[in-house]
C-alpha cells in the first residue's frame, strides 16, 4: 500500500513506534527493557504447490483437473492471529505451476458482492478485495504486491523493501503477461439478492517473477518461497438500490477494513515478510501423488536476527545510535535458539550488523540497519 494511504500495513517505523505498534521502555543506564512489545515469534503457514498437468485457462472457474486436485489452503484467519474473532465469512487459496506462470486461485464467501474501481492500478482496497504478497528469495527485500477486486480491476506493485525500511512501493511497475480471472457466484452490485461469492484465478509469469528470485530463474522442485494472502472486506449497509460502507459514529468515518490472510501476521501490518507463509515448489503433477511440507530448519536463527533489529530500531530512535551490545537491547540467552551459538554484534552510531555463527561449513544469516535478511560472507563482507 502507498505510504501516504495510512494503513498500519504501509506506515513508517516512527508512526509505528509513536502508534505503539513497536513500544519499548528505556531505562536509565541506556538499555532497553525486556518487556518491549516484540511481535509474536511467526508460525508461518507452508504449502505444496504442484505442476498443472495440463494447459491452464485463467477465467476464474477451476474447472481443469489440475486446480479439482489441488489442495486448498487452510481458511484465512484474522491478520494478528490468535485471540482475534474468526472472520465472517470463509477464504481460502490454492496454487499451481508450470513453466511459464505461478497460478492462483481463491474462494471468497460473500453473500453481498460489491467492486466499483474500475481503473487499473487504482487504490483496489477501498473496495473488497484479494491480495497476494510474493518474496522469492526470502530476505524481506524485493517483493511483489498485487490487489484484485471482483470486477478483475487489477493494482501490481513492486517494493524494493518495505515501508519500515524507508522503500517506496513503485506502482508504476505492472506486471506484464497478468492474468485475471473472476467467476460470481451471485449478481454484482445488486443488494435485492443474497450471494454466495466471488473467485479469483491469476496467472503470474515467470519471467516477471524471476527480477526478485536472487538467481534469476524460475524455482525448481524442491524450492520455496515466501508468500502470503489477504482479503480485505468492510462493513457495509443497504442504502435502496446500492451499498455503502458503514459509519462509525463516533468518527464520522467508515469502519476501518478487516484485513483477513492466509500466514498470520501478528500485527495489522501485511508488509512484514518475514511473517509470511511458504510455498514449496513440486516436480510432481497435482492429482498423482502427495509431497510432504518441509519446515525452514532456520526459522529460529532468523527470528533471533529479526529480534534484534526490531529492538535497534527502537533504541536507535530513543538514543540516536545503536547498541554495541546485545544486553543494551534487552535480549539474552535464554531468547535465543539453544541449538544456535550466542550472536554477535557489531555497530558504530549508524549501522549494525547481527549474526548468529554456524556450525561447520554452513554459512551464517545476518541482519543490519536495513532490515535486509542475507547470508553473511566469511569475515562479514
Amino acid at each position: 500500500m502507498r505510504p501516504q494511504l495510512v494503513r498500519i500495513a504501509g506506515i513508517g517505523i516512527a508512526i509505528l513506534l509513536a502508534a505503539g505498534v513497536i513500544s519499548c521502555r528505556k531505562t536509565g543506564n541506556g538499555t532497553l527493557n525486556k518487556e518491549m512489545d516484540l511481535p509474536p515469534k511467526p508460525e508461518p503457514r507452508g504449502y505444496v504447490c504442484y505442476r498443472t498437468g495440463g494447459v491452464i485457462t485463467v477465467d476464474g472457474k477451476l474447472g481443469e483437473p489440475g486446480w479439482i486436485t489441488a489442495p486448498w489452503t487452510e481458511y484465512f484467519v484474522d491478520i494478528e492471529g490468535q485471540g482475534k474473532p474468526v472472520p465472517r465469512f470463509n477464504t481460502r487459496a490454492k496454487m499451481l505451476w508450470d513453466s511459464a506462470n505461478l497460478y492462483i486461485a481463491a474462494e471468497l464467501e460473500e453473500p453481498h458482492l460489491w467492486a466499483r474501481l474500475k481503473r487499473r492500478d487504482t487504490v483496489i482496497f477501498y473496495d473488497p478485495d484479494f491480495e497476494v504478497f510474493i518474496d522469492p528469495d526470502g530476505d524481506t527485500h524485493g517483493y511483489y504486491e498485487l490487489e484484485v477486486n471482483a470486477l478483475g480491476t487489477a493494482w501490481d506493485l513492486l517494493l524494493p523493501k518495505p515501508y519500515r525500511d524507508g522503500g517506496p512501493a513503485i506502482d508504476s511497475w505492472d506486471v506484464q503477461g497478468l492474468q485475471v480471472g473472476i467467476s460470481l457466484q451471485g449478481t454484482l452490485n445488486d443488494p435485492t439478492d443474497i450471494d454466495q461469492g466471488w473467485t479469483v484465478e491469476i496467472g503470474l509469469p515467470w519471467e516477471v517473477l524471476n527480477e526478485y528470485a536472487g538467481d534469476a530463474k524460475s524455482p525448481g522442485p524442491g524450492d520455496q518461497w515466501r508468500i502470503n494472502f489477504s482479503r480485505v472486506e468492510w462493513r457495509t449497509l443497504i442504502n435502496g438500490e446500492s451499498y455503502t460502507k458503514e459509519i462509525n459514529p463516533a468518527t464520522g468515518k467508515p469502519y476501518p477494513e478487516d484485513n483477513w490472510v492466509w500466514s498470520p501476521q501478528g500485527r495489522i501490518n501485511i508488509h512484514m515478510p518475514e511473517m509470511w507463509g511458504y510455498v514449496q515448489f513440486s516436480q510432481l503433477v497435482s492429482g498423482t501423488d502427495r509431497e510432504m511440507f518441509i519446515p525452514d530448519p532456520d526459522l529460529d536463527t532468523k527470528w533471533a536476527l529479526r529480534m534484534i533489529y526490531y529492538r535497534q530500531i527502537s533504541y536507535q530512535s530513543q538514543y540516536q545510535t545503536f547498541a554495541k551490545k546485545i544486553k543494551a537491547l534487552g535480549l539474552t540467552p535464554e531468547d535465543f535458539p539453544s541449538s544456535s551459538a550466542f550472536p554477535q554484534l557489531q555497530a558504530t552510531d549508524r549501522t549494525f550488523e547481527a549474526w548468529i555463527p554456524q556450525a561447520g561449513s554452513s554459512t551464517p544469516w545476518s541482519i543490519r540497519e536495513n532490515g535486509k535478511l542475507l547470508r553473511r560472507q566469511s569475515g562479514g563482507k
